[in-house]
């Protein structure tokens, strides 16, 4: 599992970030890949990384200003061309599907893969056997939405050596146990699971949080995760003007991820006032009340390991 940022700048395009997308790669745990956000010029931001449009099989918009959806009519046609058939599924507010069908009527635009919209209100909006991704209203202008993925708990490694010394030799009894189910031996000894697995794989969780002022939505998403993705559009010192545009400081989102025991934070959505010297004193100043902080930066990747 790796957060992959595909743009990291709020409002507008600029030089050193474009507009927000951030791709979650779960390339080993189900071939795929999920898109959060998709600002202007994303799939010319993929076509500079290693990303198959074709493996992405779920879009989560947190919400419908232009530098979160610019992007998506342009990805979803492309694809078409690139090879995609899969369905795709777009999650987002109110709004989301007549935004993509105008789009992709007017431009008389015929998708070659299913397309399904998904309209979100708080609560769980996906669940299968890996994953649950729950969706909570932040503070914003217009309704914006965080998304807190959980991955579910894997069981533990197979303890191999310890099956061959008990008997049991390579093959499908191995997948059967893996998969918890007890197996009967030719002599009738019952092998319950338990004994040949190793500890329980804790699930990894993953906030990526919607333009937002602090509020307490953000704190119970962010709560115990591996990784928190929070807008810092505004520096220290610029609460006042933050909370005027319904958005967050480096504090605030430090103090986000201090409170919900997170284990590390990384600020995005950066206004391009400020520029590449002043990223160093943005993540100081995130630093003074979260260490764990790092700052996001176009083509940046964190993987997020299995904690052992």
């Amino acid at each position: 599992m790796e957060v992959f940022f595909l743009g990291t700048g709020a409002g507008m395009p600029a030089k050193l970030r474009n507009v927000t997308s951030i791709a979650l790669k779960l390339l080993e745990e189900r071939g795929a890949i999920w898109l959060f956000d998709c600002g202007e010029a994303t799939q010319h931001q993929i076509l500079h990384t290693s990303i198959k449009p074709r493996r992405i099989e779920k879009i989560f918009i947190t919400h419908l200003h232009g530098d979160h959806i610019y992007g998506l009519p342009g990805l979803l046609s492309s694809r078409s061309f690139q090879g995609g058939e899969s369905e795709v599924v777009l999650y987002g507010p109110k709004g989301l599907k007549e935004f993509i069908d105008i789009s992709l009527a007017i431009s008389q635009t015929y998708l070659k893969y299913p397309l399904k919209v998904v309209e979100i209100e708080e609560g769980i909006v996906f669940e299968d056997d890996e994953f649950i991704v729950e969706a909570k209203l932040l503070e914003h202008g217009i309704p914006s939405y965080g998304y807190r993925i959980v991955e579910k708990d894997r069981p533990g490694m197979l303890l191999a050596d310890k099956l061959m010394e008990a008997g049991v030799k390579p093959g499908p009894l191995y997948k059967k146990i893996k998969n918890g189910e007890p197996i009967q031996l030719e002599n009738g000894a019952v092998i319950e699971p338990a004994a040949f697995l190793g500890p329980v794989q804790k699930g990894r969780i993953v906030t990526i949080l919607g333009d937002t002022r602090m509020c307490d939505a953000a704190l119970q998403l962010a709560m115990d995760a591996d990784l928190l993705i929070h807008e810092a559009t505004f520096a220290s010192g610029e609460e006042a003007l933050a909370y005027d545009y319904f958005h967050s400081t480096t504090i605030q989102a430090a103090k986000t991820a201090l409170d919900a025991g997170a284990k590390k934070l990384c600020l995005t959505h950066i206004s391009s006032r400020y520029d590449r010297t002043d990223w160093i004193r943005l993540v100081e100043e995130a630093k003074g009340i979260f260490a764990n902080t790092v700052i996001s930066e176009d083509f940046k990747e964190i993987a997020i390991p299995v904690d052992k």
